[in-house]
């Protein structure tokens, strides 16, 4: 996602307070640190009605029939064959699109096959596989389920307006895309920081700063002191800091703590994350649950100071809502971050 000075996908890199603004405990207006939020730990009300909706869209579109429509293929069956349409393919590569496993691929395959709808040969370059393609039965197949899809979405379409019809299209287009980022999550554990992740946590930290020359004496946090105690600094009041783990490595984290001399004002502070985790969406889902954890505790806005250099951590800032700032709130002693950003909480 971030290209030039930020590469790869989703790396974004904040640039933060100085320890003597996150070292800060006793502000007055200083919220207090809340429990761990329940979006975290139950279902929330919106969850349910989604999964609701989820389940009978599946149901109403017939994907639990034997049958797809009125035509003689389960509904495995007919997605293999409109992929296998496109273009020839892998056993793998089919289950990779399909997102199933490769057993059920291969019985699907089996089928159209065993049904004179798709035939396989020994793949171009790599004689140890199989590629599959249909036939003439197959494609004429295909262009009558084609057909027959069609008019369901033209019937299902017709009871829509124009704007309803691209209201749906964008908000599924989020949820696929949600639903892709989840899945490629997986493995993936956030959790607060302890003491016993410091080390790892300013390794992290070095490490990506040196890979984007985000050096010392340019003002950037890799300069703070207080970098290898990062779970004492977020340890106070109004204060967290998220670390992702994968495989029991901690490769991410990410910072809330209250701006110094700015009542009901935090800071998104410390987002790095490793090429290992890049281009998941993580970069997002840690900075929205930041963002949760600053509205529970308390604050009205959050803010950040960033550079024009990493344009893409510029853009994931403004789909938060950030707007940018004229001038800098407060003195965080990063001169080099010339782009200040803030975001009210509770528009």
């Amino acid at each position: 996602m971030l290209q030039a000075q930020l590469k790869p996908a989703n790396l974004v890199v904040t640039c933060n307070q100085t320890h003597s603004t996150m070292a800060q405990t006793d502000a007055p207006s200083t919220p207090a640190k809340p429990v761990i939020h329940a979006k975290q730990t139950a279902e929330s009300g919106s969850s349910a009605q989604l999964r609701h909706l989820s389940r009978y869209l599946v149901r109403n579109l017939g994907m639990l029939n034997a049958a797809f429509g009125d035509l003689p293929l389960s509904p495995v069956q007919a997605h293999a064959l409109f992929e296998i349409g496109k273009q020839p393919l892998t056993i793998k590569e089919l289950a990779c699109k399909l997102s199933i496993d490769k057993s059920n691929a291969s019985r699907a395959i089996k089928h159209l096959i065993d049904k004179n709808l798709a035939q396989s040969q020994i793949h171009p370059r790599d004689s140890r596989c199989l590629v599959v393609q249909l036939t003439p039965a197959g494609k004429k197949l295909l262009l009558k389920l084609d057909t027959q899809q069609n008019q369901l979405f033209q019937e299902i379409l017709a009871q829509l307006t124009p704007a309803q019809t691209s209201q749906i299209e964008e908000a599924l287009m989020l949820y696929n895309q949600a639903v892709h980022n989840a899945k490629h999550q997986s493995g993936c554990h956030i959790r607060q920081a302890t003491a016993q992740d410091d080390a790892a946590i300013a390794k992290v930290i070095r490490d990506v700063s040196a890979e984007y020359g985000l050096t010392a004496d340019k003002g950037y946090s890799v300069a703070d002191p207080t970098l290898d105690c990062l779970s004492q600094i977020y340890s106070q009041a109004g204060a967290n800091y998220w670390i992702i783990e994968l495989d029991g490595r901690i490769l991410g984290g990410a910072g809330i703590a209250p701006l110094a001399n700015n009542e009901g004002v935090c800071e998104l502070q410390k987002m790095y994350f490793m090429p290992e985790i890049r281009g998941k969406g993580l970069a997002t889902r840690v900075a929205l649950m930041a963002l949760d954890f600053a509205r529970e505790t308390g604050y009205q806005s959050c803010y950040l100071e960033t550079t024009a250099a990493l344009n893409e951590a510029v853009k994931l800032y403004e789909k938060l809502g950030f707007v940018h700032l004229s001038a800098p709130l407060g003195n965080t002693g990063h001169d080099a971050c010339e782009m200040p950003m803030l975001l009210e909480l509770n528009q």
